[in-house]
């Protein structure tokens, strides 16, 4: 957790020591350490005429309290006087002097930095002190660093990320960053210790976590994201369901056979790895089917499989990133018009069933087979 650093600059809203003479300021100053701030600041003093029309602007000086007008300041726009060594380079003043304006700008802030500052502006022979007001304690604040993706994820392109702490200072070496996530296993640990990071998503990697980690001497905060990686339709598997049960065919080879008795209720079912998520089509023997057969899943419904039925299916998906398909054969065996079909049963009746489906099948074969089965059903017992 990063340590809160509280900076009461002395101010409490608007001072005033004489009639005129006004400094506008916030009463404190909250910062965590590392950090940058802006601390706004505005001052007016009825300046006498013979300094009024003055060339030049007035200096203006911020002091640690305690310290005399003797001691560095700790900023000052005055280029003839040095200031404290561990706010030199740090602590800015704005540049609209003429203005007024006596914000300060306070980079990479740390803890020794808390305590009251003393505003001095001088002008000529005319010059003003604004001494602290109260004292203010320290806090304790955590600030979390945001992930930031120049553009979205996609599979097997580069792509930029950055992490930064809200409020931190452009270029500042005070944080130190790190990654973690499967999707940096295999990259070099050296490219992972700064606050950008440039990576090539995979599919496999949608849906993971990425985390960057922000240290400060002791302290550390981070941020855990989920990857939104976008990739084209893959791993595509198609399924049927026939008679209550089902089998699920592999995605590869294409065009597995699928054999279904003529009559029978049959559902296609066919899914696909993607995302986006990939439309859904059905075609057969490379013309595309009637809409209505597709439900808005990817289902093809033949609810009363016909002869003219065979033949290839192939299912479609399709999303802006790119395109697979797949096929299976269906291969209808039709019933002969004498029997119900094979999915039926008829008390007494398996013998000529069992026949007549095996006859179907071996051409010549049916009319010998037929022929005996009657013959043995014909005779009475004993004879």
């Amino acid at each position: 957790m990063l340590a809160l650093l509280l900076l009461p600059l002395l101010w409490a809203g608007s001072l005033q020591v004489n009639p005129g003479y006004e400094l506008k300021v916030a009463e404190s100053v909250t910062v965590q350490e590392g950090l940058c701030i802006l601390v706004h600041c505005h001052f007016s003093y009825p300046w006498p005429r013979r300094n009024y029309y003055t060339s030049s602007p007035p200096y203006i000086y911020w002091f640690l309290d305690g310290d005399t007008i003797y001691d560095e300041p700790v900023a000052t726009n005055n280029q003839n006087r040095e200031v404290k060594t561990e706010t030199r380079d740090r602590f800015h003043l704005v540049q609209d002097i003429r203005n007024n304006n006596c914000s300060l700008h306070i980079t990479d802030a740390r803890k020794g930095d808390s305590g009251h500052y003393v505003f001095r502006v001088e002008r000529g022979s005319d010059c003003k002190i604004y001494l602290p007001g109260q004292e203010a304690d320290f806090e304790a604040l955590t600030e979390k660093p945001v992930i930031h993706f120049l553009e979205p994820l996609q599979s097997g392109r580069l792509s930029q990320l950055r992490c930064s702490v809200p409020g931190s200072c452009q270029g500042s070496t005070s944080l130190t960053f790190s990654w973690r996530g499967n999707v940096i296993k295999m990259m070099d640990p050296s490219t992972l210790q700064t606050s950008e990071l440039s990576l090539s998503p995979r599919p496999q990697d949608h849906n993971t976590s990425l985390t960057c980690q922000v240290n400060l001497h002791d302290v550390t905060t981070e941020r855990t994201i989920w990857l939104n990686v976008s990739y084209a339709p893959q791993n595509l598997s198609i399924s049927h369901l026939r008679n209550g049960t089902g089998e699920k065919f592999p995605s590869s080879p294409n065009g597995m056979s699928l054999p279904v008795v003529e009559g029978q209720s049959l559902s296609l079912i066919c899914v696909a790895d993607s995302n986006p998520h990939a439309s859904l089509s059905w075609s057969r023997n490379r013309k595309a089917l009637d809409t209505s057969q597709v439900s808005a899943s990817g289902v093809l419904e033949l609810p009363h499989v016909r002869t003219e039925d065979d033949g290839e299916f192939t299912c479609h998906a399709q999303n802006p990133l790119g395109s697979q398909h797949l096929s299976v054969s269906l291969s209808v065996q039709r019933c002969p018009s004498s029997c119900p079909c094979a999915s039926e049963k008829q008390e007494g009746s398996w013998p000529l069933v069992l026949t007549l489906i095996r006859g179907s099948l071996m051409g010549a074969g049916f009319l010998i087979t037929y022929g005996l089965t009657l013959s043995r059903e014909g005779q009475r017992p004993g004879s």
